[in-house]
């Protein structure tokens, strides 16, 4: 997995990052019984992190970040992910969790799930590996749908509710630049109207996978889709006028990532994402050029 394979140990500490992750496709399907939606997605890793350090305490659980209104306590998920690890495992010990933001909060980038995923990965690796590759994905789900798929990063196709992971050829590697406006976006609501749509668009997964094992760039392009991007898109116009100011500095694709309101675009020179990133960083705060990992 890739959190495991970057986390360094250093006696009772584990140092390691959390990854950032964008949707490629991103489908929304049935609702289901339990009030779960069934999801087709392709996600990817970017190379934008948070950073995490773990220390082995005697007791107890001490969660510290770098951002003031991040809850400290049994709100936070990565709060949660030590907590689960040491109620599952029945270890007797504690963690002192001290996590450095970089990904936006609430941004579409999974950044949350990262944090809850490299918890559960240092905290595996402190306590001497009690739990399996297998076990650590089961129980990461029970945190979030997107929790296993932070584990294991790179280019997965995901169903269920997303936590049915696959991999599939490797995305190329790109420059790519996101910017997240300064909008809060209610995923519950998103859901709900995407189920009142009567007719809503659907992105071609299938079509997607041949371009990628193709390494079909075009034909990418024109198969990457997000339905969620077209509600959210509605309510906040300013996702499509990033898209088109993206577009218009020279990137062949913008979209928005998961639930938004990130919205990233590939760049084919990096001088024009560095340009982009440039003009961006005038107008919002939150803006990062980086690559896809």
């Amino acid at each position: 997995m890739k959190l495991a394979e970057d986390m360094v140990i250093n006696g009772r500490r584990a140092m390691g990052r959390s990854y950032a992750k964008i949707n490629l496709t991103l489908d929304v399907l049935e609702k289901r019984s339990d009030g779960y939606h069934e999801l087709e997605t392709v996600m990817q890793t970017v190379n934008l992190f948070d950073l995490i350090l773990v220390d082995r305490i005697r007791d107890g659980i001490r969660l510290m970040t770098n951002l003031k209104f991040l809850p400290n306590d049994s709100k936070n998920i990565a709060y949660q992910a030590a907590k689960l690890f040491f109620d599952t495992t029945g270890i007797k010990g504690g963690a002192k969790i001290r996590i450095h933001k970089n990904i936006p909060v609430a941004a579409g980038l999974a950044g949350g799930s990262g944090n809850a995923a490299a918890v559960l990965v240092a905290l595996n690796m402190l306590y001497g590996v009690p739990l399996s590759d297998e076990e650590l994905l089961s129980l990461s789900v029970r945190l979030g749908a997107d929790v296993p798929y932070c584990m294991v990063g790179g280019t997965q196709s995901a169903t269920g509710i997303g936590e049915i992971l696959r991999p599939v050829t490797h995305f190329p590697k790109k420059p790519i630049l996101l910017v997240k406006p300064s909008v809060n976006i209610s995923t519950a609501e998103i859901y709900q109207k995407i189920d009142n749509e009567p007719r809503p668009p659907h992105p071609t997964t299938a079509e997607f996978l041949s371009a990628l094992e193709e390494n079909n760039w075009e034909k990418m392009c024109e198969t990457m889709f997000n339905v969620m991007e077209l509600v959210s898109e509605k309510e906040h116009p300013i996702i499509g006028s990033v898209k088109k100011k993206m577009q218009d500095f020279g990137a062949s694709f913008s979209m928005m990532s998961g639930s938004g309101s990130t919205v990233f675009g590939f760049f084919d020179h990096y001088r024009d994402a560095e340009r982009a990133s440039r003009a961006f960083s005038q107008q919002y705060q939150d803006v990062f050029l980086t690559y896809t990992n």
